[in-house]
């Protein structure tokens, strides 16, 4: 069992390059950051959490930026985004990025990827929400073959581009972890993913998730649970569902708030 942290970077918390070492000397796994390039005033798109759409979600730093901090004061640890929002990314640009990333970490890179639901964000990049999912898939097996391939091309209804050179090449391939739990997320995973990342809220039921989607695959499907509360009771759920990694959720605070809380975390897996 791996255990990681999932979180916002934010300016108003702990810098990556910290937070980075530290998950590292306590003997963390992985970092996975969460983005939103910005938030758009209007607020038409309602929190999926409920309430007030909490602070850190219009101040996150750029994934890649917090992730290539953390990965020249770290040796071990995988740095994913979690999750990277496709339909408002370049495929061509984003490829190079988690490419240059892996590169610079020694292939420790890793991709979270969703569709986002903030609809106003994503119409401010040119996306249409209706079709996000679709435009996700495309632009996710482009960058698959921008990364195996020396002269890469792709050809569909929203990406489309002819024979190309792009470097560098990852040292691996790095890893797509879909997120959500919708009525198409398992045929995402088998078509075009290489992991599934649930949210830990589904903790109850994440045993059932995890049987139905292996049963399918024929193989086991590696399983990462993005922001489970640090707490025993759901960590034990998601232990006896056989999930691969747990993430857990980690608030945004200043450095010294940061590492007492991380201490009183790997108190808590150390157990």
């Amino acid at each position: 069992m791996r255990f990681g942290v999932s979180t916002f970077v934010t300016d108003e918390g702990i810098g990556p390059a910290e937070l980075g070492r530290a998950l590292e000397e306590r003997g963390f796994a992985s970092l996975y950051v969460a983005e939103h390039t910005h938030i758009p005033v209007s607020r038409e798109s309602p929190y999926p959490g409920g309430g007030d759409l909490p602070r850190v979600y219009y101040r996150t730093l750029d994934p890649i930026v917090v992730l290539t901090a953390a990965a020249v004061v770290t040796e071990r640890l995988t740095l994913g985004t979690g999750i990277a929002l496709i339909p408002q990314r370049d495929p061509i640009i984003f490829a190079k990025e988690i490419a240059s990333l892996d590169l610079v970490s020694g292939g420790r890179a890793a991709v979270g990827i969703g569709g986002g639901w903030n609809r106003e964000e994503m119409r401010d990049h040119g996306t249409d929400p209706k079709t996000r999912m679709a435009l996700m898939r495309e632009r996710v097996l482009a960058m698959k073959e921008i990364w195996a391939k020396d002269e890469a091309e792709f050809h569909g209804e929203y990406v489309d581009f002819d024979p190309t050179f792009s470097w560098p090449k990852p040292v691996r391939t790095p890893p797509i972890l879909v997120g959500g739990w919708g009525p198409k997320t398992f045929d995402r995973v088998l078509e075009y993913g290489d992991g599934w990342m649930p949210i830990a809220d589904e903790a109850d039921r994440l045993a059932d998730g995890v049987k139905d989607l292996r049963e399918r695959a024929g193989r086991h499907v590696p399983v990462t649970v993005y922001a489970s509360p640090a707490r025993r009771e759901v960590i034990d759920k998601l232990i006896a569902a056989d999930v691969d990694e747990i993430l857990l959720f980690l608030p945004t605070k200043p450095a010294d708030e940061t590492l007492r809380r991380l201490d009183t975390m790997a108190e808590l897996i150390a157990d």
